[in-house]
């Protein structure tokens, strides 16, 4: 009797994972892979004799529930549009793949029904949430935060790369003073203090030039208002000692110290220069426009899905950890 042709078996010939498999078989054109590897994964389809017939089935029976748990609330989300687009991510991935999505904000647990079939978690979550979500479902990935070394997949961003490119773009420069505004963050039962790698991987990257000032580094809460505020202390507390360039932790952040600035007559980016994270439309939106490190916010969402694809295929399947990297996009704040 032959065997019926599984996803894996295409997947083990093409030395590609089962998600992929799945993506070029169903024609997803937003699947970034190159040509041949598409044609490789649709020639060894038909000499291993896959049917459409066996793909449509497999498709059938990949319907799932997915909630997505933001920690964020409604109005934080639109207010900082780095996990709105993460969540968009998801959303799309999820539809591309049959799934139906159900969003649940501020980490409410009890709005998480009894017929979902998977979770993904987005933003920070403390030990004691880690738990809570891990008896809610068998089959969850946590994106933007990394609990790989508890056994649970992650998609990340490698934020020590970016931070130190960032350094090492104004040093080039012969900028050595370099100062720096980032958010404080606790879990939303607040029971920890969520440590903050973009300013850690910013110090790390001073010290190593010998040029690290605490009194440069000022903490905010990630909002337009408190990036004004923390700028115009600066201001006010360092007067002609103010650093000749800022690396601040979002756009949002970036744009409200952009305004104080403006207000001082501090001529941007004549006398200071500012670069930010994120890089969402915020940093296009003001004058002059923001140059910010790109992170593959939607990316990360679609890699989330494919990695529950892959556990749905095979739910023997290892955690992963998924570390995406960053660009630098140069606009006017720096020239």
């Amino acid at each position: 009797m032959t065997m019926a042709v599984t996803l894996k078996d295409i997947a083990q010939r093409a030395d590609v994972s089962l998600a992929t498999v799945s993506r070029v078989l169903n024609y997803d054109k937003t699947l970034s892979v190159s040509e041949q590897t598409r044609k490789r994964v649709f020639t060894i389809a038909g000499e291993l004799r896959y049917s459409k017939r066996k793909r449509q089935h497999i498709k059938a029976l990949m319907r799932k529930n997915i909630a997505v748990i933001q920690w964020y609330s409604k109005i934080q989300e639109h207010d900082d549009l780095y996990y709105l687009a993460i969540r968009k991510g998801i959303e799309h991935q999820a539809q591309v793949c049959g799934f139906t999505t159900t969003s649940i904000f501020q980490n409410n647990l009890d709005q998480v029904g009894d017929d979902i079939d998977a979770i993904v978690a987005v933003g920070k979550f403390s030990p004691v949430q880690v738990q809570q979500l891990s008896r809610l479902s068998s089959q969850f990935v946590f994106v933007d935060d990394d609990h790989f070394a508890q056994g649970f997949s992650s998609v990340v961003t490698d934020f020590t790369f970016a931070t130190n490119r960032v350094v090492d773009y104004f040093w080039r420069r012969g900028i050595r003073d370099i100062g720096m505004i980032y958010g404080k963050e606790w879990s939303t039962d607040q029971q920890v203090e969520i440590p903050n790698q973009r300013q850690q991987s910013f110090e790390q990257a001073l010290q190593r030039h010998h040029a690290y000032h605490a009194e440069y580094v000022l903490a905010g809460d990630y909002t337009s208002q408190s990036g004004y505020l923390m700028m115009k202390r600066a201001i006010e507390m360092l007067g002609d000692r103010l650093p000749h360039a800022f690396f601040i932790a979002n756009d949002p952040m970036a744009a409200g110290a952009l305004k104080a600035l403006q207000q001082a007559d501090i001529a941007v980016p004549q006398r200071v220069k500012l670069f930010s994270f994120n890089n969402t439309t915020l940093a296009e939106y003001v004058y002059p426009e923001i140059s910010s490190v790109n992170v593959e916010t939607e990316l990360m969402g679609k890699t989330a899905i494919d990695l529950l694809v892959s556990r749905f295929q095979d739910d023997r399947q290892a955690a992963q950890r998924i570390e995406l990297g960053t660009t630098l996009v140069e606009r006017e704040s720096t020239k």
